[in-house]
């Protein structure tokens, strides 16, 4: 059976794991007690990571029990889309999910400056100066010509990257809950008490503090989609499911423990405040200066693994939208080294762009950072629907034997969709607007890789038409609303 070879050249559980831990562990997470903290207080956190992990469980287990159902869906998160809900909304959500990460990955080349400013100040204050704007550009293209010499040979290096930057969460975590108190962290447990020693302020009700963590949650977690998108690549769908499994549990131990041990360390007004990395004047603390530049050095290290990783991920994904009709077909060459070629250098060009725009425009950047972060959550609502889809309908294929129970998944898909339009509400319906505008782009392009791959059909159905005037309409409105000031939770 396929399912108990090993092919030359497909990814295990090993190399599919480190891609998943990598994908979710930028160097974002070492400022995760700041963030946390910023409007929370102990309690709310505690509520927020008990949410994050039954609706990230959900959404985890959709993406386990789709590799197991539909096995021949080896072309990344958006397929299951396409399948469910046709050509149009497939390609829309891999459009939206290849751009959503093209501008995150320059975030790590500003992250990367910034904390590389820490040992070479002030070379690279803010990440966004000249000097970093070069000198993210050089990794930018030293990613590109790695990711060129294969992408197998890629995964096995961030392996090394993988475990390199788990070490710093490990020594913070195992010694920050040595030096934890407890009377520390049950100060002002609820967040309602004013302490001006520390910092602390009222930060309103409990709904309102452990709203203003989801977006955190949801950043941090994004990746845990890594081993789908290179399914292709994989050993066997079995695989798949298992690094995503482990890459789950152990992210979600390592983000409940940094940001909950702080407490015990620090006041979340003191917390609040703190400047990235928090980890650092956390560690530090408690075993001294060291642990400042420790965990900076660690910040870089997850940088690199991460950037690595999505480089991966950004290149792979058009390439097997292509290979499948979804993308023009243009985006489906490779090289000698079975590398997706032509993906990538134009993945790479559109960071190359962006790492511009970061120097000219940061404010413009860091609003579209914001309005393509949100991006992700439309692929992730559309593989749940299509797991609650399969699992209603009995003209759908679905082997039973895949997992043990139909109704498991119907519950699986269901409560993975709630928790999706969860955060959507909680990220702001105002960012999901704007990104309607990138969307609305997207057809365009749709148009052209229809009347490649099918010539002598209609590049739309009649319901496509729909849903492509409906996108336009409210990528209108939300140009409209912007220019007339109508979006004052994003603009201010």
């Amino acid at each position: 059976m396929a399912e108990n070879q090993n092919p030359k050249g497909k990814l295990g559980v090993l190399a599919l794991t480190g891609l998943v831990i990598s994908a979710m562990i930028g160097g974002g997470v070492y400022n995760l007690p700041q963030n946390m903290a910023q409007s929370a207080s102990a309690f709310a956190v505690i509520i927020a990571w008990i949410i994050t992990g039954v609706g990230m469980f959900f959404l985890t287990n959709t993406f386990i029990v789709l590799s197991n159902v539909r096995p021949d869906a080896t072309t990344g998160i958006y397929e299951y889309s396409r399948m469910g809900f046709g050509k149009f909304a497939g390609f829309q959500m891999a459009w939206g999910y290849w751009l959503c990460n093209v501008f995150a990955n320059v975030g790590y080349a500003v992250l990367l400056m910034d904390a590389l400013n820490y040992f070479f100040p002030p070379y690279f204050e803010g990440g966004n100066n000249f000097l970093s704007i070069v000198g993210g550009s050089i990794i930018i293209w030293g990613m590109y010509f790695l990711v060129l010499a294969g992408v197998k040979g890629a995964t096995s290096i961030n392996i090394i990257g993988t475990i390199a930057k788990l070490v710093p969460l490990v020594v913070f975590v195992v010694v920050v809950a040595f030096a934890f108190n407890f009377d520390t962290f049950s100060t002002d447990f609820y967040g309602h008490q004013v302490i001006k020693k520390l910092a602390d302020k009222d930060l309103g009700s409990m709904t309102a503090q452990i709203k203003s963590t989801m977006l955190v949650t949801l950043w941090v977690f994004i990746g845990i989609e890594g081993a789908v998108v290179v399914s292709d690549r994989a050993k066997s769908q079995k695989t798949v499911a298992q690094a995503t499994l482990i890459g789950f549990i152990l992210c979600l131990f390592f983000y409940a423990a940094l940001s909950l041990l702080a407490f015990g360390i620090f006041s979340q007004g003191q917390l609040s405040t703190m400047a990235p990395p928090s980890t650092a004047p956390i560690l530090s603390k408690v075993v001294g200066d060291w642990g400042v530049w420790f965990m900076n050095l660690g910040v870089i290290i997850a940088l690199l693994s991460s950037w690595l990783v999505w480089t991966i991920l950004l290149a792979w994904l058009p390439y097997t939208a292509a290979k499948d009709g979804t993308f023009p077909k243009i985006f489906a060459k490779e090289n000698e080294n079975e590398s997706p070629s032509f993906s990538l250098i134009v993945s790479t060009i559109l960071m190359q762009i962006f790492m511009i725009v970061v120097y000219f425009a940061n404010n413009a950047w860091n609003l579209a950072l914001s309005i393509t972060g949100v991006m992700v959550l439309p692929p992730y609502i559309g593989s749940t629907l299509y797991l609650w889809k399969i699992a209603s309908s009995e003209k759908e294929k679905y082997p039973e034997n895949a997992i043990q129970k139909k109704w498991a998944a119907w519950i699986t898909g269901c409560l993975g969709t709630i928790y999706g339009l969860w955060l959507v509400y909680a990220a702001g319906i105002d960012y999901l607007l704007m990104a309607s505008i990138i969307y609305a782009f997207g057809i365009v392009v749709f148009y052209w890789a229809r009347k490649e791959h099918a010539k002598d059909e209609a590049p739309f159905t009649k319901g496509e038409i729909l849903f492509a005037l409906i996108l336009v309409a409210l990528a209108v409105i939300a140009v409209i609303m912007a220019a007339t000031g109508h979006m004052s939770s994003i603009f201010g």
